[in-house]
């Protein structure tokens, strides 16, 4: 499984019941950015990367499990 999938797998898994637009403004990104990261197809920048272990309170190694 790639680093990608990895996110995109534990973004879904993360958002629960929340739409994608709410769970977006959440993390701070567009429901764009969030539709192609859970779906595996953007690859994030660390300021992004960051932005969501932040809003998430959780540290980048547990997006990556």
């Amino acid at each position: 499984m790639t680093l990608a999938e990895k996110l995109a797998k534990n973004l879904r898994a993360r958002r629960g019941e929340l739409t994608q637009e709410v769970y977006a403004r959440k993390l701070g990104v567009s429901r764009a950015t969030l539709t192609r990261l859970e779906n595996g197809a953007q690859n994030t920048t660390l300021k992004t990367l960051n932005q969501i272990t932040k809003n998430l309170r959780c540290e980048v190694g547990d997006l990556f499990n």
